[in-house]
């Protein structure tokens, strides 16, 4: 690996750190995790690497994604025509669930889970584990559905399902679209910035930051950036709305995005 591709490499680990931790608190494991990458690379690659402002053919997409040109056609037929990924491969806690919901050998007569002893013959959280959870032990599996909330115990013993799929954090599904414009727009920039021509300009991106920063001080630092964050942002709306010119035939979208930096000495700056 060249210094420019590892380079490229170990920066795309600390951009994705955050966006992992998002992905795991919402039960999104490698596999699925995969097909949108492909998706996304394959997008990317056929709408900003073409010739002369062109879609890039599929040979030369192949080639700089490392896909099959058949790989390469089924992903842009999925893109073109805007489905929705239905990932097939699910994690093993969602499969257990799922089967424990579907399999008519762990259903009532209505198709509802049946409260199952842990162990045992089937229809047991051991056997229902058996055949849905892989190589992971049903004392593993358990340990961990009772945790996030999917499965509880009555006072007998018994396991209830409580959830269909598993989902470790639950977290807000529009905060979670909005986290995604955040760090997609702070990523163009940063983008821009790294494959910029000498003579463009490059966007602004300042940071201020100390490391021997006392935990006492963090709520006075909240009321500070409360107050003159919002302010210099409230600056910035204004003179955006007195330039804005909706009827201008090469409008663009422009603005400015702030945020709170705080990580623990040892992970340092990465700058």
């Amino acid at each position: 690996m060249d210094v420019h591709k590892s380079a490229a490499v170990q920066a795309f680990r600390l951009i994705f750190r955050p966006i992992a931790r998002i992905l795991l608190r919402a039960g999104v494991n490698w596999r699925e995790l995969a097909e949108v990458c492909k998706l996304t690379y394959v997008e990317v690659a056929t709408q900003e690497f073409g010739i002369r402002g062109r879609p890039t053919n599929i040979s030369r997409v192949a080639i700089m994604t490392g896909f099959t040109r058949r790989e390469v056609r089924r992903l842009r037929n999925v893109l073109e025509n805007e489905e929705v990924a239905q990932f097939e491969s699910m994690n093993s806690a969602t499969r257990v669930l799922s089967g424990w919901y579907s399999d008519e050998d762990f259903t009532d007569t209505l198709g509802e889970p049946l409260r199952l002893a842990v162990a045992g013959a089937s229809p047991s959280f051991e056997a229902l584990c058996s055949r849905y959870s892989g190589d992971v032990a049903p004392t593993t599996m358990l340990k961990e559905l009772k945790h996030v909330g999917a499965v509880v115990e009555d006072g007998h013993g018994h396991l209830i399902a409580q959830s269909r799929v598993y989902i470790p954090v639950h977290m807000d599904p529009d905060q979670m679209l909005t986290a995604g414009g955040v760090m997609e727009d702070l990523g163009e920039t940063v983008a821009y910035n790294l494959h910029r021509s000498a003579d463009e300009p490059p966007r602004f991106t300042r940071r201020a930051t100390n490391t021997r920063m006392p935990k006492t001080v963090m709520p006075a630092f909240k009321r500070f950036l409360d107050r003159e964050g919002q302010a210099f942002l409230e600056r910035v709306d204004n003179w955006l709305s007195e330039h804005e010119n909706p009827n201008a035939s090469d409008c663009v979208r422009l603005g400015l995005g702030t945020y709170w930096i705080q990580s623990l000495p040892e992970q340092g700056s990465h700058t």
